[in-house]
């Protein structure tokens, strides 16, 4: 795999950063970095959205015969790096990077037009109903019913973990359509309008304080027979698609990166309590070089299924390898923060967000006032998106033949 970039290559990196530069405003950095949750608020990540629309860059994961950029995978991965590296909030994935390209390959042309320039616009803001109560990570045990009547499916159930559902218009939906059938084969994927009566929305705050998820429930909803996406029994196909996409269609290495970078630089201006600095300390020293390692092997994975995706191949079931490595880095790099701040990195406000003009005032620093809630938040990175023991089952299949 050849990993050098070439002039053109360079050239796009440049325009990228000189881009960077002159477009990102310090207030939407500085909401990105006082975000303890995966998810920026829709105040930080719609107006980044909205920058990037203007540019022409926002669904640069597109073809470009939808309102694409066209770019290579490699200008893909070189925008995500150079985004991270200068601070910018993780974009809106529920719609972008998840709904929109099931949207693109399983809909119809009708389904396309409605929803993709929505979503490129902010019209539409979607959340993700798969999970359920009772479900835990059997995703294919699920509840969750839709009844065809005529033109349309009556839909009853329940979904939980539900990420920004007390923002979203839009949701995508997982529901059983067919019980005859064997689990896997009698799931359907519909687009679900929230704006309607029988949808109901329950905060769930977490560990850290943070209202994210929810629990939505749905009793006697309509959802019209041409928000079917794909055939009725294809959703567990597209489920997986989309999961593919969840798990390899990003790269997590160059943000994992950069927060190590940040800790790392603060930790020259923390003394080690023997008269010199934190950054002199040999246990230190060698809990940074573990993880930089660990983020360097999992760029050149990232960088490996990128190279398959430039050729016309499909990510594979690598991409549960990126999934599970990502998810204990960004873990174990939000403990480090933790462990550099002291007692410092313990203060837990309860108030959000914690960032703008009404801010609690930290204690020590920003970043300080933020590391606690982040770790405690990043609990659900190994359980979101498909459990550690989900992804070493499929690694031990797929990739090991065990």
């Amino acid at each position: 795999m050849d990993i050098e970039l070439t002039p053109e290559d360079e050239a796009f990196r440049t325009e990228v950063r000189e881009f960077l530069a002159q477009s990102l405003p310090d207030y939407i950095k500085d909401g990105a970095t006082g975000s303890p949750t995966v998810f920026v608020e829709p105040d930080i990540g719609q107006d980044w959205n909205k920058i990037l629309n203007e540019k022409g860059w926002l669904a640069y994961q597109w073809p470009k015969e939808v309102g694409g950029t066209g770019w290579t995978p490699v200008q893909r991965y070189i925008f995500e790096k150079e985004c991270a590296l200068a601070g910018a909030p993780n974009l809106t994935v529920l719609g972008l990077k998840l709904v929109a390209p099931v949207i693109i390959n399983f809909g119809t042309g009708e389904q396309r037009a409605k929803y993709l320039p929505r979503i490129l616009s902010g019209e539409d803001y979607w959340c993700q109903g798969f999970s359920e109560p009772n479900s835990g990570s059997d995703l294919a045990s699920l509840q969750t019913r839709a009844v065809k009547d005529g033109d349309k499916y009556i839909l009853n159930g329940s979904k939980i973990w539900t990420t920004h559902a007390h923002w979203a218009n839009k949701m995508f939906v997982l529901a059983r359509t067919d019980t005859t059938v064997k689990k896997q084969a009698g799931i359907s994927f519909l687009l679900v309008d929230m704006d309607q009566p029988g949808i109901s929305v329950r905060p769930i705050l977490t560990m850290a304080g943070d209202h994210e998820v929810n629990q939505v429930f749905m009793e006697d909803v309509v959802v019209p027979a041409d928000d079917l996406v794909g055939d009725e029994g294809q959703g567990w196909t597209i489920a997986k698609f989309l999961l593919e996409n969840e798990r390899g269609g990003s790269c997590h290495a160059p943000k994992i990166g950069y927060d190590l970078d940040q800790v790392e630089t603060m930790s020259s201006d923390v003394a080690d309590g023997r008269g010199g600095n934190l950054s002199d300390d040999l246990d230190w020293r060698r809990r940074l070089a573990k993880l930089r390692l660990g983020v360097q092997s999992l760029e050149m994975i990232e960088l490996k299924i990128l190279s398959r995706i430039a050729k016309g191949e499909k990510p594979g079931p690598q991409t549960s390898l990126t999934k599970l490595l990502a998810s204990n880095l960004r873990q174990d790099v939000d403990l480090l923060a933790v462990d550099l701040f002291g007692t410092a990195g313990l203060q837990l406000p309860t108030a959000r967000p914690l960032y703008g003009d009404n801010a609690p005032a930290p204690f020590k620093c920003e970043k300080a006032q933020v590391a606690s809630a982040r770790y405690l938040n990043s609990r659900a990175w190994t359980i979101f998106g498909g459990t550690d023991e989900v992804q070493n089952t499929i690694i031990a299949k797929t990739v090991l033949g065990l």
